[in-house]
């Protein structure tokens, strides 16, 4: 059973692991430079950042998301537990009860892509960059009405 809870304090060190083995396990296309400088950006501020979890009964955090203003700005499972329902859990919550319409993901990230796509989400436009300017391009998109 997967619930939905705030993050609390305590949460950062395993929110790290999740992003670590979630990006190891799905953004192959990041050069190895590239996944250290992330990690360490990501390191720096995660811990801190209000998020919200998809939890097990054992209130393990199996994957996290950050919306802010309508948009979700990151969604990321446990590898171990990708094709189980938390994702969804998230999305699904993250839209009907934080009211996120938009987000934006890795062009070559493919999975992803799809599972938005499957969530109601629709392909509105592209950016060049990522949010820190590296060349990983990001398909903007928007939840279907």
């Amino acid at each position: 059973m997967i619930s939905i809870r705030p993050s609390l304090p305590e949460d950062g060190e395993r929110a790290l692991e999740i992003w670590a083995c979630a990006v190891d396990a799905t953004h192959d296309f990041l050069s190895a430079e590239d996944r250290l400088a992330i990690g360490a950006e990501v390191a720096d501020f995660l811990p801190e950042t209000p998020m919200t979890l998809a939890v097990d009964a054992s209130d393990r955090a199996l994957g996290f998301m950050i919306v802010d203003d309508g948009s979700v700005e990151a969604l990321f499972v446990d590898a171990a537990c990708h094709g189980q329902g938390v994702g969804k859990a998230l999305i699904e919550h993250a839209t009907r009860v934080l009211g996120a319409r938009r987000l934006e993901v890795n062009e070559q990230n493919a999975g992803a892509r799809g599972f938005y796509r499957r969530m109601g989400f629709r392909e509105i436009g592209r950016k060049e960059l990522d949010s820190q300017g590296r060349p990983y391009p990001l398909i903007v998109m928007e939840l279907r009405t």
